[in-house]
């Protein structure tokens, strides 16, 4: 028991010396410091383009390698003519024609009986044809008319 409050009584005493000698060089380490800091500084920013010039040739060659991009194709669900309910086909006609053209031909109709909402353009005012077609609804969102018009194709 005698050996361990020794060794803790060295301790403190070897620490207070330790702390006043690091303290005394510790004001020349930073003059030492922010010499040695401004040469390895130049050091690392001229490896850092070396690795960024290597970067961008290895990068210029997938993209060489690519092929162009090919026009892009649209999905054959879309191109499918769809058979029109008579109610619709009351306002853009009866021949079968894919959805994307559905859509273009009610709103062809829609610009030219001005049937757009002047107060909130996303509005459509249905006339008696369109409100046919809406389920008998005075007034519909652009959104919701689209699900509105996928109920008379098959």
């Amino acid at each position: 028991m005698a050996t361990a409050p020794k060794k803790a009584a060295a301790k403190p005493a070897a620490k207070k010396p330790a702390a006043k000698a690091a303290a005394k060089p510790a004001a020349k380490k930073p003059v030492a410091k922010a010499a040695a800091k401004p040469a390895a500084k130049p050091a690392k920013a001229a490896a850092k383009p070396a690795k960024a010039a290597a970067k961008p040739a290895a990068a210029k060659k997938p993209a060489a390698a690519k092929k162009p991009a090919a026009a892009r194709k649209p999905n054959a669900a879309f191109m499918k003519p769809m058979t029109l309910s008579p109610v619709l086909a009351a306002v853009i006609g009866a021949a079968p024609m894919p959805r994307t053209e559905v859509t273009k031909k009610i709103w062809e109709y829609i610009k030219k009986h001005k049937l757009q909402d002047e107060a909130n353009k996303r509005n459509i005012n249905a006339d008696d044809k369109l409100k046919a077609v809406f389920g008998g609804k005075k007034q519909v969102s652009m959104f919701e008319m689209t699900k509105l018009i996928s109920g008379h194709l098959s």
